[in-house]
């Protein structure tokens, strides 16, 4: 399935249907009171969270929805049927903003939980609502009142506990399914990845945590060069930061730039909990590094291919997420 990330809506929610203006008439009541029934609720349009998706490719071919109106009240009191909801399942952690203040109108984290986008307007009162001691024989009644109309953005953001942050080609996908069982496209040029990638990292004593692998960031990203700012808004909800390096490349230098970078798309990202898996390692006589590299957090040299250095990586991460 091809993945996507984004959608710009065009919502109508369904008018209210009108109340009706009506009198009872039978054979023996010539002079019934008024017993005009209430219109329906307009339709509303939905966001239902569904634990089983991972993209939002279908909402890409649904520009503009309008949900049905209610419909008008009828004799005896009859209330007119409510329109039906238009509900779109979208994966766990879709965000919806709307358009033109970038408002946020609310999120979807939980399997079933619902987020209205557009409300439906309400029915409109029959005339049995407006009979008073002066006026016994109303002939008005409400009108339906309006659906709400709206341009809404919705943007999906992985709910993983790590994310992997690297250049392309940093071995960030092949590191990705050594700890996993995911299973992303490896091969050796980059932008391998086109889309983010989760992974379970099991480990000893029933304990896991969920990881994503994101497409590589380049020089520049947060100005809209490469992949890098298309999949950014992804590491917002990660709580750990793992710089994948490349131990064959100027650690230091890449570090610094990867961390310009995310400090350039949003500054708080760089308050979350970091490290640095050094990666390639198998290529190293006795796997030792050349020179250390003197960065502000800490690190852990690596080998996904002989699995040298994965348990003391998976330890450390997994102190991170429960160091409180």
């Amino acid at each position: 399935m091809r993945f996507a990330d984004y959608a710009k809506l065009y919502l109508k929610a369904g008018n209210g249907g009108p109340g009706m203006a009506h009198f009872r008439r039978e054979k023996y009541v010539p002079r019934g009171g008024p017993d005009g029934g209430d219109g329906g609720d307009g339709g509303s349009i939905v966001l239902e969270g569904d634990s089983h998706m991972n993209t939002l490719l279908d909402l890409r071919y649904k520009k503009f929805l309008k949900a049905p109106k209610g419909r008008p009240g009828g004799s005896a009191q009859k209330t007119g049927k409510k329109g039906d909801d238009i509900v779109l399942r979208v994966p766990l952690g879709t965000v919806a903003y709307e358009s033109d203040t970038r408002r946020v109108i609310g999120e979807v984290i939980h399997h079933g939980e619902k987020l209205v986008l557009a409300q439906g307007g309400k029915g409109g009162l029959g005339n049995t609502h407006f009979k008073t001691a002066t006026n016994q024989t109303p002939h008005h009644a409400q009108p339906g009142e309006p659906g709400e109309e709206i341009v809404v953005e919705i943007e999906l953001k992985l709910i993983a506990e790590v994310g992997l942050v690297g250049f392309p080609n940093a071995g960030k996908s092949t590191l990705l399914s050594s700890l996993s069982a995911a299973r992303p496209r490896i091969a050796d040029y980059p932008f391998t990845t086109l889309e983010p990638n989760l992974g379970v990292v099991q480990m000893p004593d029933h304990r896991s945590f969920v990881m994503a692998d994101i497409p590589g960031i380049i020089e520049r990203a947060h100005e809209g060069k490469g992949l890098g700012l298309q999949f950014l808004r992804h590491i917002e909800r990660n709580k750990v930061l793992l710089f994948v390096i490349n131990g064959m490349s100027d650690v230091q230098e890449e570090y610094r730039i990867l961390c310009g970078e995310l400090s350039a798309y949003r500054k708080d990202l760089m308050d979350k909990p970091r490290m640095v898996a050094i990666t390639h390692m198998d290529l190293f006589p006795e796997f030792k590094l050349v020179d250390k590299p003197e960065l502000d957090v800490g690190y852990v040299p690596i080998s996904a291919v002989t699995g040298f250095g994965l348990d003391e990586l998976k330890e450390q991460i997994w102190k991170m997420l429960h160091d409180d």
